[in-house]
């Protein structure tokens, strides 16, 4: 076996390139911008060379802005209808407003995130 092949195999830290995908770092170095702009992924890392091009983000990182947004403000919906009782159209217009927010700020984040994973994991030729 040869050097390059034990280096192919080697595990690479999982929670910790998570961490850097959510703050939109590479997950190698943690250095570099993961984005270009707002959801595009650099095709390299430039602190560190680490090519990005090969992640196949895709639709995931949608679903899973739909599915953290959606359980918070959900939650959130249910307890300030209940305690507040606010008019049913300003309670609608405040938590969409929130929800168009929160979804904008979380989906770059999600993104990251998969994109981490998916170099953790060496899936897709990284």
């Amino acid at each position: 076996m040869t050097q390059a092949d034990v280096l192919q195999t080697e595990q690479r830290e999982l929670k910790p390139a998570l961490w850097k995908g959510l703050r939109l770092r590479c997950p190698n170095c943690g250095g570099g911008k993961l984005l270009h702009s707002y959801l595009k992924v650099n095709d390299s890392c430039t602190e560190c060379g680490q090519e990005l091009h090969h992640q196949r983000a895709d639709d995931g990182p949608a679903y899973l802005t739909i599915l953290v947004v959606g359980h918070i403000l959900g939650f959130a919906l249910h307890i300030v209808y209940t305690q507040l009782r606010p008019d049913p159209w300003t309670l609608a217009i405040i938590m969409s407003v929130i929800t168009v927010g929160a979804s904008l700020l979380m989906l770059p984040r999600m993104k990251g995130l998969v994109v981490a994973y998916q170099w953790a994991k060496r899936m897709h030729g990284f």
